[in-house]
């Protein structure tokens, strides 16, 4: 275990959705308390399940673990920081600000992208300074796409405030912009320092996991962030010989090792077994890297296949799904539990029945493509990306707005939209976009990980205030607005997607109740990767096993509505035929 014979102060776990990032990164801040040492734990993923994980609620200051002495947590929340980050802005203002000037102030930071600065605005403090009674600070990320964003602002930042002395919007008055500037630089020093900072990359025995794992390797190198380390977590060792399954899980996941893309060969790397149990509490975290400690929880006997009640398949869904004819068809959940093949199946599925489909994703890693493998008649693909949406945007805006400037005004509103936050708003205009043309056609939408499309649903809901208050007693006309079509249940229809543990389930429900503050109800629950539609004998996947008879029994018991099953695959579903083989 490289990253924890010789740690750096600051220690980053990121990958892929579901890789295991937040048990492995949570299972190294106990190891190095329990060395003595001082240690902070931080989650920047806006979906964070350390509460579950470690029995401890999460704030956005430090906050002991009881059971591990010199651990502590903390959570950076979007919310909390959002308006903790306002209320500092409004702060710096001179007392002779006028109540509209301050009222000014607040609307301009009333937007998402002030809640990404603010989010980013703590993570680089505690990169410069903001965590010195601390040995090490070790960071959960939230999955890649939206991890390389938070990793590149500082240099993106650190570049947009240099000679600049009129400042932005999104970063408030120009008085704190100097002090905020000395700030980014420091964490932009911080992270490209070999001696400061290791990134731990985080995979599965699989292809697509250890494909991104090196694109994330590749794309941290121009960032400065080049001392790396690899994690390849739940490697099934042993397998049962006469266990058809674990025999072929085993074989592919060798496979995908053994051709693992050259990048990541040349990086230290260890391997952590797949284990019997599932990483929630202390005692299971201190067993996760130990191979003793594990061999000690013994497995619950083995339950029969049969012993879950049943659950339709995914193919039944899709026959419910089309019979409207048109739509927008959201798949949401954790990164990790399988939402872009899913919503490959789905649009699939919809093809064979005669409809045209426009299948479409707002994750930054998008892996759609790579799914599919081909191109399939009546089914559209495309993808939301962040860096074409951004350049759209500011064209469209400099030929607008920019068109009745004169050259400097011209070049001042060029110079303000090369800010970071242009991006947040251009990724909203194309995913409002894409909602509306569900009106005439079936639109399947393959959603980033819970915490960046919270972000996206916030900017959603933002908008619509904003244009309730402009519009109100000036228009007969209605207004309808994305927020609207995404609570309208004859327009969208909102598919949760879990896995059969305890975690993905927490956070399928924790994502639902915030659906549901929003007047955003979901449709159907899917239990994807289900062992208990197939059944096995191996004593690991056996134990697995019983652990989905309890999470299928929590879904039961109020969860969920309407739930659907796709079994565990012995091959991960790559392109048309592997992908319909979830239809079941």
């Amino acid at each position: 275990m490289t990253w924890l014979e010789h740690p750096t102060r600051f220690l980053f776990f990121t990958g892929k959705g579901g890789v295991g990032k937040t048990s492995l990164s949570t299972a190294t801040a106990i190891q190095l308390a329990d060395r003595g040492l001082r240690v902070l734990l931080v989650s920047t993923d806006a979906a964070s399940n350390l509460d579950e994980m470690l029995h401890v609620p999460l704030h956005n200051s430090a906050t002991p673990v009881p059971d591990v002495p010199g651990l502590s947590v903390l959570n950076i929340d979007p919310n909390t920081a959002a308006e903790d980050y306002r209320q500092r802005v409004l702060a710096q203002m001179a007392d002779r600000s006028s109540e509209q000037e301050r009222a000014t102030v607040r609307e301009q930071l009333s937007g998402a992208c002030t809640t990404e600065i603010a989010t980013f605005d703590e993570f680089a403090s505690l990169l410069a300074d903001g965590a010195q009674g601390y040995d090490h600070v070790v960071f959960d990320t939230a999955p890649t796409g939206h991890t390389l964003r938070l990793l590149s602002l500082p240099k993106a930042w650190s570049g947009f405030l240099k000679d600049n002395d009129r400042g932005a919007s999104c970063l408030g008055p120009h008085s704190g912009l100097k002090m905020q500037e000395a700030r980014f630089n420091a964490a932009l020093r911080a992270l490209s320092d070999p001696a400061l900072t290791t990134v731990v990359l985080v995979a599965r025995p699989e292809t697509s996991a250890l494909r991104e794992a090196a694109r994330t390797a590749e794309e941290l190198l121009p960032l400065g962030l080049s001392h790396q380390a690899l994690i390849v977590n739940g490697v099934l060792r042993d397998p049962l010989a006469d266990d058809p399954l674990a025999c072929a899980l085993a074989a592919t996941g060798a496979a995908a090792m053994a051709a693992m893309p050259a990048s990541l060969r040349a990086l230290p790397t260890t391997q952590v077994p797949l284990r019997a149990f599932d990483t929630v509490g202390v005692s299971a975290l201190r067993a996760l890297l130990d191979d003793e400690s594990a061999q000690r929880w013994v497995p619950p006997a083995p339950a029969a296949a049969d012993d879950l009640p049943d659950a339709a398949s995914l193919q039944a869904l899709v026959d419910e799904l089309s019979t409207a004819g048109k739509g927008l068809i959201m798949v949401m959940g954790k990164g990790g539990v399988g939402k872009t093949s899913i919503a490959a199946a789905v649009a699939l599925g919809l093809v064979c029945r005669g409809h045209a489909v426009h299948l479409s994703t707002t994750d930054p890693a998008a892996h759609l493509a790579s799914t599919l493998e081909g191109q399939v008649p009546g089914l559209t693909l495309s993808r939301i990306d962040p860096k074409a949406e951004t350049q759209r945007y500011i064209d469209k805006i400099m030929a607008t707005r920019g068109a009745q400037l004169d050259e400097q005004e011209r070049a001042l509103l060029l110079e303000d939209l090369q800010s970071p936050c242009t991006e947040e708003v251009a990724v909203f205009h194309a995913f409002s976009h894409t909602v509306a043309s569900a009106r005439s056609a079936f639109v399947v939408l393959d959603t980033a990980p819970t915490g960046h499309s919270l972000l996206l649903m916030d900017a959603t809901g933002a908008y619509h205030r904003q244009m309730t208050r402009e519009l109100e007693g000036k228009t007969a006309a209605r207004i309808v607005t994305p927020l609207m079509r995404l609570q309208d249940p004859q327009y969208t229809r909102i598919l949760l997607v879990t896995l059969p543990e305890t975690t993905p389930v927490s956070q399928a429900a924790a994502l639902q109740d915030d659906l549901r503050r929003a007047q955003i109800e979901p449709y159907a629950w899917i239990l994807n990767k289900s062992l208990s539609a197939i059944g096995s004998t191996d004593p690991t996947l056996a134990a697995r096993l019983q652990g989905e008879r309890k999470q299928v029994a929590r879904i039961r018991s109020g969860l969920a509505q309407r739930l659907f099953r796709v079994p565990m695959l012995s091959q991960p579903p790559v392109g048309v035929d592997g992908v319909t083989q979830m239809l079941g």
